[in-house]
């Protein structure tokens, strides 16, 4: 297949024009999405991500759809864990929900910039010095090791600073608001025009999103070194991202081993790029400056390892003790939540089936084993709040009612829940 500057011309306005789309009927009138509308849109943008790998079948260029495939599935990957960093920026600044898709849109705009700049960069070091893949496989290794060394000693601090440098730095030069003004990025206090956390929120994340193109790009650049299959797997698989989190809201917090995963998929790629390097040495202390005779691991190989690592990271998310765990705090706090939501005049059917769900996922919750409460709940005393006060308020219901509110009833002699 020609990548021909037609081709090129072609494809970045479409992904501009989808860009345009999601701003101009997505985000400018704030809400919260419901999960048909989330999962419409995410269905749709996976769909023309899926689609547009076909295409290359369909003029016969299975290597390069092969290559987009991967790196497609590589990078949605890495852009599902940036989601996790995006949401712990966004709740150290309170962003209220109906703001939240303005800020991810924002992420994913700027990640799209920065990562495009990356691959034109990436892109003409490597055509003049091929060795280059013996730094990018060396940092995709040390990235992978940083990131199972901060799985198992529970650091995780890197990424995670909502508070980075670009943040102070615009908070000590200019005027910042404590307060919200709806959207609004600038508003005025005293009559003086000041910046709004809003804004400093789409800081703290594009500042954030240059860290994650030092993992991204050279990852993509180890699977394939056509400019135009990195761009548009990246840009892919960045497009509906927005929507992909209030689809698994949720979830994302289940997956509790895709670090791993993730950090088994880089050290797989770090490992296939000094492979691919050595095959192709110009470097004269290795090996006099002449290829080095190694097997290169094909992309087709590439491709079914990412598949089955990720494949694998999402199961045992979900099955393991500790996944089950997660689920079962993170639903017994939210159905709790929902049960003091609910309306004085709410229809009986809708009561039971509310009790029935908080007793249901307390009782789950209180059978979790100590060792999962202490390390997954984060924060102890919102979450013994929300449910007390929720079985506080079924207990007084129950009582007027002249029924029998055992779980209930268990929460509040025992002071619970227990954490």
């Amino acid at each position: 297949m020609d990548i021909t500057p037609m081709l090129w011309t072609l494809t970045v306005t479409a992904i501009v024009g989808l860009l345009l789309f999601d701003y101009i009927f997505h985000v400018r009138k704030a809400h919260i999405p419901t999960i048909r509308e989330a999962a419409i849109w995410s269905a749709i943008y996976v769909g023309i991500a899926l689609l547009f790998g076909l295409l290359f079948f369909a003029v016969g260029d299975a290597e390069h759809a092969v290559e987009y495939y991967a790196g497609y599935l590589t990078e949605k990957a890495l852009s599902v864990d940036n989601l996790f960093v995006f949401l712990v920026i966004m709740a150290s600044f309170q962003v209220p929900r109906e703001f939240q898709q303005k800020v991810l849109l924002f992420g994913i705009t700027f990640a799209l910039i920065s990562r495009t700049a990356f691959i034109l960069v990436g892109a003409a070091i490597i055509e003049r010095w091929s060795d280059v893949f013996y730094l990018f496989g060396l940092a995709l290794l040390l990235v992978a090791g940083q990131q199972l060394r901060g799985e198992l000693t529970g650091d995780k601090s890197g990424k995670d600073e909502a508070d980075n440098i670009m943040v102070r730095l615009a908070t000590r030069v200019l005027p910042t608001s404590e307060k919200y003004d709806g959207d609004k990025l600038i508003t005025r206090i005293n009559g003086k025009r000041v910046l709004t956390p809003m804004l400093l929120v789409m800081v703290a994340i594009g500042a954030t999103d240059l860290l994650f193109a030092f993992d991204s790009i050279p990852a993509i650049f180890g699977l394939t070194q056509e400019p135009y299959i990195v761009f548009t797997a990246t840009a892919f698989s960045l497009m509906g991202l927005r929507q992909l989190y209030f689809l698994i809201d949720g979830l994302l917090d289940r997956l509790v081993y895709l670090s791993y995963g993730l950090a088994a998929i880089l050290g797989f790629i770090g490992v296939k790029l000094i492979l691919h390097a050595l095959h192709e040495n110009n470097l004269p202390f290795i090996n006099s400056g002449e290829d080095v005779p190694v097997q290169e691991i094909p992309t087709t190989v590439s491709l079914v390892v990412i598949v089955c690592v990720l494949t694998i990271t999402v199961v045992a998310s979900l099955v393991s003790p500790k996944g089950r765990a997660l689920r079962a705090l993170q639903n017994a706090e939210k159905f709790a939540f929902r049960y003091t939501k609910l309306d004085q005049g709410a229809a009986e059917e809708e009561v039971r089936q509310a009790e029935e769900l908080m007793d249901r996922w307390t009782q789950a919750a209180e059978a979790v084993p100590g060792k999962f409460r202490s390390e997954l709940i984060e924060h102890k005393d919102k979450y013994s709040s929300v449910i007390r006060t929720a079985h506080e308020t079924r207990l007084d219901s129950a009582r007027r009612k002249g029924v029998e509110a055992p779980v209930s009833q268990g929460i509040v002699d025992s002071s619970g829940p227990s954490v």
